[in-house]
């Protein structure tokens, strides 16, 4: 399957601080990628390179096979952006802004009634007069509305009610089922757990673990203590040292397990104790704590 969206080794320097580095991930239709990380984490300028709204220092972003910076229209032409940070015409309405951005980007004009019924929005209000999180809507909306091949959402369920992130997850579930792609970022586990295909972690900038959720999902946190000092294991495929110090070897196991039995068979193994992977054990290891 052709992917709608590559990255390769995506890097962007500002003077002497570097906001992202090396930063490789791929997207094909119908997938989610959640890309997760703390406030800081290199987020925000991952997406912005990825929409070619900033220059990347080196590497590339690739959709459709446009690159992001060089052919910049083309690349967006099958892109739905909604940013962080809102700045609305407030001097339109809801319903004029839709159609205003319709006419940007040369669409017929879809009928925005049934999403704002389902998002209880009155598109015929100022948007001067909306509170903060019916803005929040309202640009959802305007990013769902064409149902573009893919769509790049940074944090989207900010000041959203519980209500609306619930209804937001079904609406991306939906996307995806049509074959639409999700670009989102967030700072909540749970939300990336629930939606995402695939997750991209990030930790000051710099992309420390990515792949299918799923994997995670059925992986395993193994607790091994040897008689003696913990023994350096080989490189096996999907097996991951979290940590060795003395007795104790702590592995992250989202491989087949054959390979790691064999191994283990052959060493001087006192217990072992396991527990599921999950995404959360993977945050832990580079952040700490929840996030």
């Amino acid at each position: 399957m052709a992917l709608l969206l590559e990255t390769k080794g995506l890097t962007k320097d500002y003077r002497r601080r570097r906001a992202l580095a090396d930063f490789t991930i791929a997207l094909a239709p119908g997938e989610i990628l959640g890309l997760l990380g703390p406030n800081g984490s290199g987020k925000t300028t991952a997406l912005r390179l990825v929409l070619g709204f900033l220059r990347p220092t080196r590497g590339q972003a690739l959709v459709s096979g446009h690159d992001s910076w060089r052919q910049g229209p083309a690349a967006r032409r099958g892109i739905a952006y909604l940013p962080g940070e809102l700045r609305l015409y407030e001097n339109m309405t809801g319903r004029q802004l839709v159609r205003f951005l319709s006419r940007l980007r040369g669409d017929s004009a879809a009928d925005p009634n049934p999403l704002a019924e389902r998002f209880d929005i009155d598109l015929d209000r100022p948007i001067s007069q909306l509170s903060s999180g019916m803005k929040r809507k309202l640009a959802l909306l305007q990013a769902l509305l064409p149902r573009a091949a893919l769509l790049i959402l940074d944090e989207p369920t900010n000041t959203l009610d519980p209500a609306m992130r619930d209804d937001l997850m079904h609406l991306l579930d939906e996307a995806r089922d049509r074959g639409q792609s999700v670009l989102f970022s967030s700072h909540v586990l749970h939300e990336v757990e629930q939606l995402a295909t695939r997750v991209a972690l990030l930790r000051r900038g710099e992309l420390v673990h990515s792949g299918k959720l799923k994997e995670l999902q059925h992986g395993t946190r193994l607790k091994v203590r040897f008689h003696g000092e913990a023994p350096n294991p080989p490189v096996l495929p999907g097996i991951t040292v979290e940590c060795r110090d003395s007795d104790l070897l702590i592995l992250e196991r989202t491989g087949a397990w054959p390979p790691l039995l064999r191994w283990l068979g052959n060493q001087p193994v006192k217990s072992i104790d396991q527990e599921p992977l999950g995404l959360a054990q993977v945050y832990r290891r580079y952040h700490g704590g929840q996030p």
